[in-house]
């Protein structure tokens, strides 16, 4: 099979009869890709904390489909395991073709934790994942789904390796670090999850993907004031639009010739912008060793142990 390049949604076929769920489908990139895969007739269930943008972002959606769009909202705070807990049980009977792990948090300046006591990034953007995707394994699973995990380029910076001594940086916490080791964890679960798919004798079903630099909110919600002005000055000649870092999103969801544990994004300038295929993923994204590690502990964090 050759290598995806110049990838756009214009390949994809008619997604009618498929259902993708999208965490932080209220906004951005998760927005984007919702408008994307519905506008291909598949359903969408968008996984949001707040139901008054989830519902304003579903009527959008609607409008951009001509009013013919198949929408559910289910709510999902991610800062809170019970939360997860109560969305899989909302969604215990839904087959699931695709669910896209895409909501984060990113660079808090002073350090955050969730209500379960994690700090924000790695529990946001990685253990409130690790969870959601766990009790909805079989829904995926069962379905030949995929799960797509949101990461960055940010998975090659920082310390460049998983903090296991100090995981929710009790000490010495740095914020561009804590985001660039949440989303090493991103890319680590997906390898960890196919590694223990082949193990079991089934098929890889975990897909990873990154949308370069584009023009969402993620950089305002919570940097501090002068990591927003950098972000946002630079946004203006380096980011692309929201829609455009969306596409990797929805290539390595639905395209049927996306390989799994395959990197999908842009791939000019550093794979910050341009066209969409494939790309490289740091040494330390590839440490089995390290994706072990981080299974068992994550296992331990959210109190659940995954059946494959």
């Amino acid at each position: 099979m050759t290598a995806i390049q110049n990838w756009t949604p214009d390949r994809l076929p008619s997604l009618k009869g498929k259902t993708f769920a999208i965490t932080g489908a209220n906004s951005g990139i998760g927005f984007a890709a919702g408008q994307i895969l519905s506008q291909r007739g598949s359903r969408v269930i968008l996984l949001c904390r707040s139901k008054e943008k989830a519902d304003a972002a579903a009527s959008d959606m609607r409008e951009m489909a001509g009013g013919d769009a198949d929408l559910d909202i289910v709510g999902l705070d991610l800062t809170e395991l019970s939360s997860v807990r109560e969305a899989a049980s909302q969604m215990s009977d839904t087959p699931l073709d695709g669910l896209i792990l895409n909501a984060g948090v990113m660079a808090p300046p002073q350090r955050k934790t969730t209500a379960d006591g994690f700090e924000l990034q790695i529990g946001v953007n990685h253990l409130g994942h690790f969870l959601l995707a766990g009790l909805l394994a079989e829904n995926v699973l069962r379905q030949g789904g995929r799960f797509v995990s949101v990461s960055s380029n940010m998975h090659k910076a920082g310390q460049k390796r998983i903090r296991f001594e100090d995981l929710h940086w009790q000490s010495g916490y740095r914020p561009m670090s804590g985001y660039a080791q949440s989303k090493l964890a991103n890319a680590l679960f997906i390898r960890a999850l196919n590694n223990r798919l082949k193990l079991a004798g089934q098929s890889e079903a975990g897909f990873l993907c990154h949308p370069g630099y584009a023009a969402t909110s993620i950089q305002n919600n919570e940097t501090g004031p002068f990591m927003r002005f950098i972000m946002n000055a630079s946004e203006r000649y380096m980011a692309q639009s929201a829609a455009e870092g969306a596409f990797p999103t929805v290539l390595a969801a639905a395209e049927l010739d996306a390989k799994p544990g395959v990197f999908y994004g842009p791939t000019r300038f550093f794979d910050l912008n341009g066209p969409v295929g494939e790309c490289a993923l740091a040494p330390q994204a590839l440490d089995d060793q390290a994706a072990a590690r981080l299974w068992e502990i994550s296992e331990d964090a959210v109190d659940f142990k995954w059946t494959v």
